[in-house]
């Protein structure tokens, strides 16, 4: 009886109070920027980035030089990033990490730079600049922030770079040696040999320049590219083919693996099949 009595009282306080109010107060600036910032998120949700985008540098334009303008700033660029505007949010992204340079968001910012022209980057045959520029971007990004969740996608994405480098190298290298014209193939070869050595287009490259020094007559500096590639991917159908060219009747040696590590190998693959004698 005495709680409902207090639940009454406080009930009829309430409604008192609220007839005295003829009018709420007006929302703070910073209120009214959350608000908007929500109502950017929920437009982020329903996949409407441009709406999004707009809601988003309102907010930021409510409280300037903020914790709450800088995630406005930030959510702005990647709408941007996420409408395929890259070059603009770029150019945002840069904008906020000058503003913002304290933010805790900054390796973000640079992440998503880093991603907006990796983006960008187009097939072998065409541009190299992109492939250059991403690069470079990503390889700033790994000296700053080595140890960032985001240095391992980056350092994967620029594998897949340097692959694609070595394939437009390759892809001129093939046109000079279709048209005959050894020495600047040559040249693109070497700088797969040189720059691209850890790529999956190193092999045909050595390969390339045994074909090329043996057809020219420089059969010692075609024996020393397939005595690397032999050495390095003495597996590799590049290799056979590189001492078919040197030796017509080459035949490949077959290398018997050892019974203990046949039998290794078999017991992890068991271990990680889940297979039971």
């Amino acid at each position: 009886m005495r709680l409902f009595l207090i639940f009454i009282f406080s009930t009829i306080l309430f409604f008192s109070c609220s007839k005295k109010e003829t009018a709420l107060p007006p929302p703070s600036t910073k209120q009214e920027a959350i608000k908007i910032y929500q109502e950017g998120l929920e437009a982020i949700k329903d996949g409407q980035y441009f709406v999004a985008r707009k809601k988003f540098d309102q907010s930021e334009s409510l409280l300037p030089q903020t914790q709450w303008a800088a995630k406005s700033a930030l959510m702005s660029s990647y709408c941007l990033y996420s409408m395929n505007y890259y070059d603009e949010a770029i150019l945002n992204l840069k904008r906020f990490i000058k503003i913002y340079p304290a933010d805790s968001n900054v390796d973000y910012a640079n992440y998503l730079i880093a991603i907006s022209y990796y983006e960008q980057i187009l097939d072998e045959d065409k541009d190299i600049q992109p492939l250059i520029l991403s690069k470079n971007t990503i390889e700033d990004f790994l000296k700053k922030y080595p140890d960032t969740d985001y240095a391992m996608d980056l350092k994967f994405k620029l594998d897949l770079i340097e692959n694609q480098m070595a394939a437009k190298e390759l892809s001129v290298a093939r046109y000079y040696i279709k048209n005959e014209k050894w020495i600047p193939a040559i040249n693109r070869l070497k700088v797969v040999v040189e720059k691209y050595d850890k790529t999956i287009f190193i092999e045909e490259a050595l390969f390339r320049l045994v074909e090329i020094y043996y057809r020219i007559g420089l059969e010692s500096e075609a024996k020393a590219a397939a005595a690397m590639l032999g050495y390095n991917y003495n597996s590799s159908e590049w290799y056979e083919k590189s001492y078919q060219i040197l030796n017509k009747n080459y035949e490949p040696i077959k290398i018997k693996k050892d019974d203990e590590e046949e039998s290794l190998v078999r017991r992890t693959l068991k271990k990680i099949m889940l297979i039971n004698d």
